[in-house]
């Protein structure tokens, strides 16, 4: 059987390594092309749809995005031209070569502000300059019409880049004691558990020209408080963490207080169990302890 090809942006992104990292079992069905800005401009829609037409591409997934959520608010074209129009450049590309897209994006897209899980078909109302760019570049996807999965995903870490739990790790290290907001909730995800299920989508048949929307993190929820103490106490280090109010702690992005996904629709189509939170967590910093 010959192989699909499967182009991956953002790859030296943290999902994207995770995503490297995951393909490795997946080498027999599928040949995968890693790229990133230096490789792929996809800011570029010529760019773009000759690479995907020269090398043959089935599969795009997005990995890409523009994630400094408060910078955002300073520099909003450039939020716009890769959470947006770079988007538009990826779902225009798979239409008029008959790929399937699988896009991630973000809890951002929601304003947080009910106590009840988000679903995938609830109305969106996104605060932020970075969540607005986000979910444009959904309604592009939409607009465009081509077969597509967009995946939502919230508190993304890992072992590579830079992310909440390498932050910590630090400040741990270098401080006596840290004050934590205590008063969002949302479910940290492991950008390889989300690796994973991402690589699990793109070997089912989406053969309609519209958009699926899937949500997934980690089973679980805590607030960042939370998140902190567990970091502290699995890396075995010495800390006080003070819980704060968001208030006390003032950013130039609004962020969601509530950001917690149902979880149902993914479990139920892939048949697969979401590990719990603070077990990713456990893995992924016994291989930060590692490097």
């Amino acid at each position: 059987m010959q192989k699909k090809n499967i182009l991956i942006t953002g790859a030296d992104g943290q999902l994207g390594r995770c995503i490297q990292d995951s393909s490795a079992s997946r080498q027999d069905a599928y040949s995968f092309f890693f790229t990133d800005i230096d490789t792929l401009d996809i800011t570029n829609y010529n760019a773009v749809s000759d690479f995907v037409r020269e090398n043959d591409i089935s599969i795009i997934i997005n990995a890409a995005a523009y994630t400094a959520v408060d910078k955002a608010e300073e520099e909003p074209d450039k939020a716009f031209l890769l959470n947006r129009d770079a988007v538009a450049n990826l779902a225009r590309a798979a239409k008029n070569n008959n790929c399937f897209l699988i896009h991630v994006s973000t809890d951002y897209v929601f304003d947080g502000e009910k106590n009840i899980p988000h679903s995938e078909n609830e109305n969106k109302n996104p605060r932020s300059i970075y969540g607005k760019s986000k979910s444009a570049g959904e309604d592009e996807i939409e607009r465009i019409g081509c077969r597509s999965v967009i995946i939502r995903t919230s508190w993304l870490y890992s072992e590579y880049g830079n992310n909440f739990v390498k932050t910590m790790l630090r400040l741990i290290d270098e401080r006596d004691e840290l004050n934590v907001v205590y008063d969002q909730i949302g479910a940290p995800t492991y950008a390889g558990d989300l690796a994973n299920v991402i690589l699990k989508l793109a070997e089912c048949d989406f053969s309609d020209e519209k958009t699926e929307y899937f949500h997934f993190a980690n089973e679980g929820i805590c607030s960042w408080f939370d998140f902190t103490n567990a970091i502290t106490k699995i890396s075995n280090k010495h800390c006080k963490i003070n819980p704060i109010l968001s208030s006390e702690y003032p950013t130039k992005a609004t962020r969601p207080h509530y950001s917690v996904f149902n979880l149902k629709k993914i479990k139920k189509f892939l048949k697969i169990e979401i590990p719990y939170w603070y077990d990713s967590l456990i893995l992924t910093i016994n291989k930060l302890e590692k490097f």
